[in-house]
This record gives C-alpha cells, structure tokens and sequence, in this order.
C-alpha cells in the first residue's frame, strides 16, 4: 500500500508553542502554497482522508478546489495531533524540565500534559492503516500532522510493537505544508 503523507501549512501562531489538539488555523498563504505543490505530487483519485483539525482541513480543502479527482475527503479523528493537556499553548520552553524527565522515563505510556501517550498515538495511527490494509485500499493520501507522521514513520521501521524509548521514535518530519511517501 502507497500511503501519501501530508503536513498541514505553518499555524498562525507564535513561534515556540506547544500546541498539539488545539485547533489552531493554518496560514492561508502558506496553505495555497501547499496545496499548489501537493497537488502536483498526488495520483489521480487517491482516496484523500483529514484529521478533525481545521489547519488540516484548510490544506485538504484548499487540494479538493485544484484537484477535484479527489473527490470529498473523509475526516479521521484518529488522525488528530496528540493532545498534550495542560502544556497546550504554553511555550516549549516553559514547561518545567521535571515534566519532560517523567515523559522520557517512560516514553510509551506518560501522558505528557496529562492526556494523551505516546503509545496511544502510535495505536490510533496503526489502527487506521489495518482499516486501509484490510479494506483492500491500495493508495490514500492523509492529511494531517507531525506526531501523526513520526507514528506512520515509527510503525513502518518498528511494526505495531510498543514504542522502547524516546530512541525509538523519529527525530525528523517533514515541514509544515510538506508530502512524503511511504510504502506498507
């Protein structure tokens, strides 16, 4: 299966902050220029799917009006950013160092912000790729955002395994406003 990874557009927000969930907008500039080059990266009629979040709705909307092939997206909430609870909106900076020591000693399973895990995005994420596998889909694209793709990045070299460690988990994503392929 051919999976199409798209990072929504750079947010209108201050540099520096920890927003996962929240549901910060995109740039409208820089969501035309994504969409302008996704576009062109894109097969014809892939089945495009988006997170619930509206800067990665803005960029498959924005894809939808050049390229109308792709038809109505379908929204996937299991394909939102993770929800780092009450560090949200606060600067990275900020946040106390003894929060990111207890996440890092236990890098699967802490809830960083007290919500979500790390583990439980890579779950969310495997269990959308076995509905495309199992569904018989053989290419779709995905919207979405960078913890969503380090966790497609992390299942592709680990499997649907626990997360060991930090170590584990990719270190690069592409940009905002970016695509990457990747084969299951």
């Amino acid at each position: 299966m051919k999976l199409w990874l798209i990072r929504h557009a750079a947010v209108a927000l201050p540099p520096g902050l920890c927003y996962g969930i929240t549901d910060a907008p995109a740039r409208a500039e820089a969501t035309l220029a994504a969409a302008e080059t996704v576009a062109a990266a894109l097969p014809r009629h892939v089945p495009l799917w988006v997170s619930g979040l509206a800067r990665a709705q803005q960029l498959a909307a924005a894809l939808q009006r050049l390229r109308p092939d792709l038809g109505a997206a379908r929204v996937e909430p299991r394909l939102n950013e993770m929800d780092f609870g009450r560090w949200e909106m606060q600067a990275w900076d900020a946040i106390p160092r003894p929060a990111f020591d207890a996440w890092m000693a236990d890098f699967a399973h802490h809830r960083f912000g007290g919500e979500a895990s790390t583990q439980e995005i890579i779950d969310r994420v495997a269990a959308v790729l076995m509905e495309l596998h199992t569904s018989g889909i053989r290419e779709a694209a995905w919207v979405t955002h960078a913890g969503v793709i380090r966790a497609a990045h992390y299942l592709k070299a680990h499997g649907p395994r626990a997360i060991a460690g930090a170590h584990e988990w990719p270190e690069r994503v592409i940009e905002p406003g970016a695509c990457v392929e990747l084969g299951f």
